[in-house]
């Protein structure tokens, strides 16, 4: 048996509570992590709240998405890792748990400077980040990248992505503290949003690539914002999902509107993912050119306080359970 954070009714975060669960048994193409890390993200809360449910084939009640620990054993059909392997993996589910169970093509090494709770930060937040402004928005060295909620985990992994492979980056941020760390990370101009309007702004600035998380609210401003043949982005749409759109101005300039959701993919898509991700990304890790940044880790008997504290926006990167 092992401990697991459990969500035992929707709703509030008090009812993520620790119980005992079966150790999960892999599968022929998966490895069991011995999980030493979790980190937290925003579907995470919406699991908890019944309004994200985990895939068919998939714990229903034990969030979390990435995790970093060793592996404690391979199914029969496992070639690159052996017990022992120190990984970070992203995982569909039960990633709030002592163990889970992995596909092992969407496990990666853990990079020589990082810690398990580092490790735990990267797949969920890289995978999401790398296919969205890389592979969907098509961000280009010498383009220009804005980030709405640069300050979180996305946020901050686009931020130094994108510096890193030559674009220009703004964000948003909700205080002057985050917005300067955020331009610490690397953001050309950060603009505090509950001060500023962020359009007024950056009006005068070329946005080729946005990535958002908000929706209906930004949707005009946006569309304003973006240079002929831009990209906008969605990741999420917390602030509504439903606006009118002019369509004229996306065929006068070519625009492009896209987005996406990972977690309901199949395993070919992730585990080619994977492999970019690590071609692409992981030697920027190892270099320290790319480093997570973590707020705060949480044991996991007190997941609920870390989801409090998520859901408060009172924090600056990722929250993470150890």
């Amino acid at each position: 048996m092992m401990n697991a954070a459990v969500i035992t009714a929707y709703g509030a975060p008090e009812h993520l509570l620790v119980q005992q669960r079966p150790v999960p048994v892999p599968a022929a193409h998966e490895v069991l992590i011995q999980v030493r890390a979790a980190g937290i993200n925003r579907p995470d809360i919406f699991q908890r709240k019944g309004k994200y449910p985990a895939p068919p084939g998939v714990v229903q009640d034990i969030p979390g998405l990435e995790v970093a620990g060793v592996v404690e054993a391979c199914g029969p059909e496992v070639r690159r890792w052996k017990p022992g392997d120190k990984v970070c993996a992203l995982v569909a589910g039960g990633g709030y748990a002592e163990y889970v169970a992995a596909d092992a093509s969407v496990c990666l090494p853990i990079p020589e400077p990082l810690d398990f709770a580092a490790a735990a930060c990267l797949p969920e937040t890289v995978f999401t980040v790398w296919h969205n402004v890389f592979q969907r928005g098509l961000l280009q060295p010498g383009e220009a990248l804005l980030v709405q909620g640069g300050s979180g985990g996305i946020g901050t992994t686009a931020i130094q992505l994108a510096a890193a492979f030559g674009a220009t980056v703004y964000a948003t941020a909700g205080s002057d503290e985050k917005c300067e760390r955020c331009e610490q990370l690397g953001a050309a101009v950060c603009v505090n949003y509950k001060t500023q309007d962020f359009a007024e702004v950056l009006a005068g600035s070329r946005i080729d690539v946005i990535l958002d998380s908000i929706g209906a609210p930004y949707m005009e401003r946006h569309i304003a914002l973006l240079a002929a043949e831009g990209r906008l982005v969605f990741i999420n749409a917390v602030g509504g999902r439903q606006v009118p759109v002019d369509v004229m101005a996306l065929m006068q300039r070519r625009l492009t509107l896209t987005g996406s959701t990972l977690r309901g993919r199949d395993m070919a898509f992730k585990g080619a993912l994977r492999e970019t991700v690590e071609r692409e990304v992981w030697p920027l890790v190892a270099s320290g050119v790319f480093k997570p940044v973590i707020h705060r880790a949480f044991p996991l008997a007190e997941a609920h306080r870390a989801h409090e504290l998520m859901e408060s926006g009172d924090f600056m990167g990722k929250l993470v359970l150890v």
